[in-house]
């Protein structure tokens, strides 16, 4: 019977613990995939398609440590502005969270762009670039990996550069880039 009790309590209190409310870009992500006004897209690194063996050692590494990556994206028009509104002060409220600690920010105004990222300088876990426009809307991209740091992202722009990127994989974001 103790035992029983004691089992029940221990799993009523992880279950408590485990249950955190605060927001979060994971969260925000999950909840919004699926609405109307929103454009959800997760891609692969192999979207970059390139030969591994034409690579450097060390655009190898850098491509190694992505892992993949998130878009949402919320497509402005004339009957949403006040949602759109909504919307993004939700994420840029996200990401005022200290464990998101901006590398830049861009743009004046309600128009512009930043870049944060989460973990170390040498250990980053995700990078975060969140840019909005109000004619157009907004996107949160998330790029995740392992042991990735800001070397590992410029060489992988340069292994951008020489990839044949899968457009099909882009194709829902047409209709957010269309006016």
């Amino acid at each position: 019977m103790k035992a029983t009790v004691f089992t029940s309590a221990l799993f009523f209190l992880l279950t408590l613990v485990s249950c955190n409310s605060e927001p979060s870009l994971q969260k925000y992500f999950v909840e919004n995939s699926e609405k109307k006004d929103f454009i959800a897209l997760d891609i692969s690194p192999n979207i970059l398609n390139v030969e591994k063996s034409k690579l450097s050692a060390e655009q190898n590494e850098a491509l190694n440590s992505f892992d993949k990556m998130n878009i949402l994206a919320f497509k402005a028009d004339q009957t949403n502005q006040a949602q759109f509104e909504t919307e993004r002060t939700k994420v840029k409220a996200i990401l005022k969270d200290p464990k998101y600690q901006e590398l830049m920010k861009f743009g004046s105004g309600k128009d512009g762009a930043s870049v944060s990222y989460v973990g170390s300088d040498d250990n980053i876990k995700e990078f975060v670039i969140f840019a909005n426009r109000k004619e157009n809307g907004f996107a949160v991209v998330r790029v995740l990996g392992d042991n990735m740091n800001p070397n590992n992202i410029m060489t992988l722009m340069s292994v951008l550069q020489k990839s044949k990127i899968d457009m099909e994989q882009l194709k829902p974001l047409e209709q957010l880039l269309k006016k």
